[in-house]
């Protein structure tokens, strides 16, 4: 559908040139004021291709996305014979509505769809892992600092307690979301979640730990059961796989003994999925995972470090960085590999910095006003580590900020994997990264930040600002 044609079929579903009192354009929105509300067919609206939602406020606001709203407005001010008019948008909502577009573009392919999900599964667990993740910093650096002299101490232990359950048990909960996320009955995957946790008292288990002339030897492997070593992975394979499961059953399963026989039997056969199949794999997974990340730290080092913060904000634009959730969870673990130690999320908390080295260049060179003003309003959220305004509302509309912002970024990231800079838990980045950083590294943690906004500030008032397309997005 041209500009022309989407302008009239929206003149005609507004209720006509007569119902039509003002046109205007801001970043992303058609703003109409209209006579009659009751002459509006907002359905319609809603339904049209290149229309992407409709805000129903005093004026009718046609979200169209940014550069195609002005394009419709020119041929929309044709057919109503009013001038066109600029309106004012905040930060906040350009930013929202340049989000959803530019999540929808793959939020619908199966792969990013896939991808969605599991980053969904562990959403709702952030909080919790961040929570235990500094717990468990801070009580390292006690009983370092201390050395261990309120191990005795009731109030204290039980702290630790807390941080120490929500890793032990976090397949459980990984099983729970994973299984209600992809459509099936959480307490089902809760269960899977339980038999990926070492336990000596497990019967699989129990026979064999104290004797391994005894121990139970699987079929295939003839190895004794090891859940730990799939552990979290393991979890989350299997949530899914017993929702897959629990649904192809219940479609065959008659009414009256649904209940009863379908979660019965998704129980029974998924016991054998996961001895033989699902915790192999998740054991490989999780192998493959630390082998690469070790790759990458310690074969690739420094260009490793740029890469990883370079590519980290296209993953972010599409929301797909909640994926790599679970990786971090794994190093957080205080019982893993890293001993909970996180040297990726440093590395990727840098490409925030790029973009507020890109933001700064814009509005110092730029002549744009309006530009100018959204870099102003999202700037100093930026440096506290909330970038989506920064990036839907600026840099990822103008393309190339956007990519000197991915540039300068690796620069920082470069210089967090040189100074193996390391965090205690997750969820917070910029100036907030300084909670978790691991104590001692604060100082090379601002160091690489400021790497990054200086390269990112460089890279793009060289390279990155474009004045036409600037003003075309945001108006002269």
């Amino acid at each position: 559908m041209t500009n022309k044609e989407l302008a009239q079929k929206l003149l005609d579903l507004l209720g006509g040139k007569d119902n039509v009192l003002a046109n205007a354009a801001c970043m992303t929105r058609l703003r109409v004021t209209v006579k009659d509300t009751g002459n509006v067919d907002t359905e319609g609206i809603k339904a049209l291709d290149g229309v992407m939602g409709l805000v129903e406020d005093d004026t009718m606001q046609i979200v169209l996305g940014p550069g195609k709203v002005n394009k419709v407005l020119e041929e929309f001010s044709k057919l109503t014979g009013l001038a066109k008019g600029v309106a004012d948008e905040s930060v906040v909502d350009a930013a929202a509505t340049n989000k959803a577009a530019q999540k929808a573009k793959y939020e619908s392919k199966p792969v990013q769809a896939f991808l969605k999900k599991i980053s969904n599964v562990f959403v709702a667990l952030l909080p919790g892992i961040i929570a235990a993740g500094l717990i468990n910093g801070i009580c390292n650096v006690i009983n370092v600092s201390t050395a261990g002299a309120l191990a005795g101490e009731w109030w204290y232990q039980g702290i630790r307690s807390m941080g120490w359950a929500l890793f032990a048990y976090l397949p459980i909960l990984v099983g729970y979301n994973a299984a209600r996320e992809f459509g099936g009955s959480a307490a089902l995957g809760g269960i899977a979640g339980m038999m990926c946790i070492a336990n000596s008292a497990m019967p699989l288990l129990a026979p064999g730990a104290a004797d391994p002339a005894t121990a139970i030897l699987l079929p295939l492997t003839n190895a004794q059961y090891n859940p730990a070593a799939g552990g979290m992975i393991a979890a989350l394979i299997a949530g899914a796989f017993f929702a897959w499961m629990e649904r192809q059953i219940r479609k065959v399963m008659p009414n009256a003994l649904d209940t009863f026989l379908s979660p019965l039997l998704v129980l029974i056969i998924g016991a054998f999925a996961l001895m033989l199949v699902i915790q192999p794999v998740g054991a490989w997974l999780t192998t493959a995972i630390f082998s690469v990340l070790t790759f990458i730290f310690e074969k690739l080092g420094v260009l490793g470090g740029y890469i990883l913060s370079a590519g980290f904000l296209p993953l972010v634009s599409v929301g797909l960085h909640q994926a790599l959730t679970p990786i971090h969870a794994m190093l957080n673990d205080p019982d893993g590999a890293t001993k909970g130690i996180n040297y990726l999320l440093p590395i990727l908390m840098m490409a925030g910095g790029g973009q507020v080295g890109a933001g700064l260049a814009l509005y110092f060179k730029t002549k744009n006003a309006k530009l100018k003003k959204y870099v102003a309003e999202s700037i100093s959220v930026g440096i506290l580590g909330v970038g989506e305004p920064l990036m839907y509302a600026v840099t990822l509309p103008l393309v190339r900020p956007f990519v000197t912002a991915c540039l300068g970024a690796g620069f920082g990231g470069a210089l967090a994997a040189l100074l193996h800079i390391g965090t205690v838990s997750q969820g917070v980045s910029g100036l907030f990264g300084l909670l978790i950083v691991v104590p001692g590294q604060q100082l090379g943690y601002v160091a690489a930040m400021l790497l990054a906004y200086a390269a990112g500030f460089v890279l793009t008032w060289f390279f990155g600002v474009d004045e036409q397309k600037i003003n075309e997005f945001f108006g002269e």
